[in-house]
């Protein structure tokens, strides 16, 4: 697999790194892990020649942390860069920092992070950063030796993320960013300013949730009609990996056939290689995607469990998918999909949430925990507009 520098760091990263957010589901399971798929998995990507695992202690309930520790036995730690998350709306007291790093490494058995992040900053939990002295707490881990190097996750905007850049001489960002996310959040902008000053960028949701995997037909005949073979997957990672402002790309996979065709688009990947043609493409297709996405939900489930039942990542990928579909017959089959979730409280799945648009009370805990600032309540409310009564997309977009 091609490697990369890492920023200023002292060693290179593989262009693909695994994300753990997104691991194999138990049956009948919204959120718990597949250890046995899980590890099989984990280590076919590292065999292959990635060396940089990515989780963090909410996912899958903590079960990442747990699964990645196991796969990480048998020599395999030694082989990966090994990355986790403090988690910031858990952190209260500046106590809670060891605390939790106490119980990460627990969980991953190991004895250090080589990067350790403060989770998905924006201006309030940096804030919190700086008022309970977090950023001393990992200085004095990372001369314990419990973490090499130190860095945050970010969803917020562009001002925001300068000013924390600016704030500490950061080892490594990781920022959300694919074809469609270029004046998103950090965006383009803030890559390059990371990058000037030698700041390792990582990139997340390098598919928008899977987003970019299912085109719409629209988007497919760009494609189609290119010189360029490429799948839509393919696509949307040369775009990442032609860049020489990022390090690594991590993606979260859920089958054999993902970490292979992932490797394999790896294995051809280059910096400066894409041709006039090929970004004329890429620019058409986010252009289109742009003009049929309604809900920027990229489903990393961070609003999940929602405390009435509904499956909030599904309603919108519901009506997503609904705005893409040109054909007939497949716009009626996904609004069936849509009358099949639950609107009865009774009828309700404890174990795999199932409930509709119309389930939905907004008691706004899910507004908080989403790190794309999407107002959730509101947008349910259009998705059963939509798919439920039938009305026009163009009366609520």
């Amino acid at each position: 697999m091609q490697n990369r520098k890492m920023g200023s760091l002292d060693w290179e990263v593989s262009a693909l790194g695994f994300g753990a957010m997104r691991l194999p589901a138990r049956r009948f399971s919204l959120m718990g892990a597949d250890t046995q798929k899980s590890v099989s998995l984990m280590r076919s990507g590292i065999d292959q020649g990635m060396n940089y695992i990515d989780t963090a202690y909410p996912y899958h309930l903590g079960e990442s942390e747990k699964v990645v520790g196991l796969t990480l036995k048998d020599g395999y730690r030694e082989r990966v860069h090994l990355v986790s998350k403090l988690f910031m709306p858990l952190v209260r007291r500046t106590e809670d920092f060891d605390h939790y790093l106490n119980i990460q490494l627990e969980r991953l058995q190991t004895d250090y992070l080589d990067v350790y992040l403060f989770h998905a900053l924006n201006a309030n939990y940096f804030l919190k950063v700086k008022q309970l002295g977090l950023i001393e707490k990992m200085e004095e881990a990372k001369r314990q030796g419990r973490i090499l190097h130190i860095g945050f996750s970010f969803h917020d905007t562009l001002p925001v993320f300068k000013e924390i850049i600016d704030y500490y001489d950061w080892d490594v960002t990781q920022i959300q960013y694919n074809y469609m996310d270029t004046g998103f959040q950090a965006g383009t902008e803030g890559l390059k300013y990371a990058h000037n000053k030698g700041i390792a960028v990582v990139v997340m949701e390098p598919l928008k949730g899977g987003a970019l995997a299912n085109p719409p037909a629209e988007a497919l005949s760009v494609m189609k009609n290119s010189s360029v073979s490429r799948s839509p997957v393919d696509w949307a990672l040369q775009f990442l990996w032609n860049l020489p402002e990022v390090s690594v790309v991590i993606s979260g996979m859920g089958s054999q056939q993902m970490v292979d065709e992932n490797c394999a688009s790896a294995d051809r990947s280059g910096i400066g290689e894409l041709t006039a043609e090929e970004e004329k493409v890429i620019s058409e297709l986010a252009a289109i995607y742009q003009r049929k996405t309604l809900v920027p939900c990229t489903a990393c489930k961070y609003c999940m469990p929602c405390p009435y039942g509904l499956n909030i990542p599904q309603n919108f990928a519901l009506l997503n998918n609904f705005s893409m579909e040109e054909n007939s017959i497949k716009r009626w089959l996904i609004r069936r999909k849509y009358r099949k979730l639950v609107r009865a409280k009774e009828k309700l799945d404890k174990d795999y949430p199932n409930g509709s648009a119309t389930l939905c009370v907004n008691c706004r805990v899910c507004v908080e925990k989403c790190p794309q600032n999407i107002n959730i309540p509101e947008e349910l409310v259009k998705v059963d507009a939509v798919l439920g009564k039938r009305e026009p997309i163009s009366k609520h977009f």
